[in-house]
């Protein structure tokens, strides 16, 4: 199996505030998938290329953080995005650090309490 990660979710409590948070840190803008039973915000998504997409997620009954999952989203500097994840409201768990020849990763908790990865090769 080659890169097995196909989507992911991201559950929260606030989605306006959620979806506000990784809109600056990212600089993207989510887009609304229609579902009558949930809500779900994506994010940008291309079929033909490397990598998973996936979406804010708001449902009855799931409550966002306390999860045992981490996402990495890949960055051009993951301390840039680890400031921008501080400035909007979430929490640096965890500076830019050096993982050898594969690159740097730093972890940071949303304002949901769901704690992230950035990755990035510089």
């Amino acid at each position: 199996m080659k890169n097995p990660v196909g989507w992911f979710e991201i559950y929260v409590d606030d989605m306006d505030r959620a979806k506000a948070f990784y809109e600056s840190v990212f600089g993207v803008q989510l887009s609304r998938l229609e579902n009558p039973e949930i809500e779900l915000w994506a994010f940008p998504m291309t079929m033909d290329v490397y990598g998973a997409s996936g979406a804010l997620v708001k449902m009855p009954g799931f409550q966002a953080g306390g999860n045992s999952i981490l996402v990495y989203f890949s960055c051009p500097d993951c301390a840039v995005e680890a400031a921008k994840a501080a400035k909007s409201g979430g929490r640096i768990q965890k500076e830019k650090m050096s993982i050898g020849q594969y690159g740097y990763i730093a972890l940071v908790t949303d304002t949901e309490g769901n704690m992230i990865g950035l990755h990035s090769m510089n």
